[in-house]
């Protein structure tokens, strides 16, 4: 790829996500989304949350090293991951959430979940973005739910849940093919439930094959043609770490290799566990390619 060709192509203008209280959030440079596990068995165990003075701690070495948004889960959804009740994920998620609403008002918190009445509490406890890795279909309240609360909804490509997801990865028409029909179909149900800031999520690593994952990374920009902001969540996943004979721990290399790629391919969001790392590679990337300087 040319230069020219990486200066049209990177980090063009997107559209500004509004957020609970009139605050905007500008993606027209690309930003960090940082992860908050809040559960005891995320495929990271560096990325676990031992306690509130933790999370306190890791939020804000994260909001200091430039992340413009906070994203607390407490569902894991690594492939095989332990199901939980909703009432199980309220408790680890919500008390997060108001602590780091009392400490860092103007941080963007995004609430990781795919349940609505997790969602609706999280947002009433502090929270501006719901970011929901099953697209609306593990919980059919989900679209109306983002709709009436008036918060951006992260939409995510995946097939079947996290128990379920690594036998769900045929796909006849092929991957990219799949991911526009089904952006294409979701985003007209989210705008007529009233949803109007909509980002996607390819979903790397869920129900997708080590080859349709990479084959995804290198053909990210033909998503844009649907014109919203593209997140990229490759952080130390098996993606990374597998090709290289590693383990998680020994990934962070990689995934600033991987997450260079996304950048040029498109990406607007990064989501990380490593903040720092994260922001000195869109520096890079976009002095070297955009105009768009963070």
């Amino acid at each position: 790829m040319s230069a020219q060709a990486a200066k049209d192509t990177c980090f063009s203008p997107r559209q500004t996500l509004r957020c609970p209280g009139g605050r905007v959030l500008n993606l027209a440079s690309p930003q960090v989304m940082g992860i908050l596990n809040l559960t005891p068995d995320s495929f990271f165990a560096g990325s676990r949350v031992a306690d509130n003075t933790d999370l306190l701690h890791r939020a804000e070495a994260m909001l200091t090293a430039g992340a413009s948004i906070l994203d607390v889960g407490g569902y894991s959804s690594r492939p095989g991951a332990e199901h939980i009740s909703e009432d199980e994920e309220k408790q680890r998620v919500l008390p997060a959430v108001e602590a780091l609403h009392r400490a860092f008002p103007e941080a963007f918190l995004s609430i990781d979940t795919f349940r609505s009445g997790v969602a609706c509490a999280a947002v009433a406890a502090g929270a501006s973005i719901i970011n929901d890795i099953s697209g609306g279909e593990l919980d059919a309240a989900m679209f109306a739910t983002a709709g009436q609360l008036q918060v951006p909804y992260v939409l995510m490509h995946m097939r079947g849940t996290p128990q379920t997801m690594k036998q769900l990865t045929h796909y006849p028409d092929g991957l990219v093919l799949e991911l526009v029909r089904y952006f294409r179909d979701k985003v007209a149900q989210l705008r007529a439930a009233g949803v109007t800031d909509i980002i996607l999520d390819p979903g790397f690593g869920f129900a997708k094959t080590a080859t349709q994952n990479h084959e995804l990374l290198s053909r990210l920009r033909e998503l844009q043609l649907l014109g919203l902001p593209i997140l990229a969540g490759l952080s130390r996943k098996a993606m990374v770490y597998k090709p290289l004979g590693l383990t998680p721990d020994a990934a962070l290399s990689g995934t600033v290799a991987l997450n260079t790629i996304a950048l040029l391919n498109g990406a607007t969001l990064l989501r990380v566990h490593d903040v720092p790392e994260a922001m000195q590679t869109i520096r890079l990337v976009s002095n070297t390619f955009s105009p768009f300087s963070p």
